[in-house]
């Protein structure tokens, strides 16, 4: 579980203020949700937390890393080690099997594949989901994606889950079981 301190975060695309002087402090372990309108910077919050955008202004802190001033390195090796993403989206990539997909960050981290796969395999029976694992992602429905998407960010035990809408194409059903995971 990870502390997350942000201080005075400003973001802008286009020259369109999406974040100005943001600032909190979250304890680890906690959930937290975001909420507000479309287009508040919900998801922008999101991806400056786990280093796949740059602030415009301010400092974001996750435990000792000053993802703020991070170099690329850094911040690809914090993405494999330490944070898990589940995207409103889910960028599986078709050429590969779901398998491969999940097993993806653990290959690029060197990650014990044994332990890696177990858990995968646990998390794909909790999901209901182990029989898609072999199958490509445009063999899936939306919520079979979604939940191939939620296995591979949590297979490698993050320290930071970050969350954009996870349940969007989920049916009540599921949208429970990945809720209480």
């Amino acid at each position: 579980m990870a502390h997350i301190f942000v201080e005075n975060v400003s973001k802008s695309y286009s020259g369109q203020l999406v974040l100005k002087n943001l600032s909190l402090d979250l304890a680890s372990g906690s959930q937290t949700a975001l909420l507000g309108a479309s287009g508040s910077g919900k998801s922008t919050l999101l991806y400056l937390l786990g280093g796949l955008d740059r602030v415009d202004s301010g400092k974001i802190q996750v435990d000792q890393l000053k993802i703020h001033q991070a170099q690329d390195q850094e911040l690809a090796h914090y993405r494999n080690r330490d944070v898990g993403f589940i995207f409103q989206f889910h960028f599986l990539l078709p050429s590969m099997n779901c398998a491969d997909n999940i097993m993806l960050p653990c290959e690029i981290g060197g990650f014990d594949k044994n332990k890696v796969k177990a858990r995968v395999s646990d998390l794909a029976e909790q999901l209901g989901v182990t029989q898609c694992l072999k199958k490509y992602p445009y063999q899936l429905s939306g919520g079979e994606q979604q939940r191939v998407n939620i296995i591979r960010a949590l297979s490698l035990s993050p320290k930071l889950l970050l969350c954009d809408e996870p349940t969007g194409n989920l049916d009540s059903v599921n949208s429970q079981k990945v809720t209480a995971m």
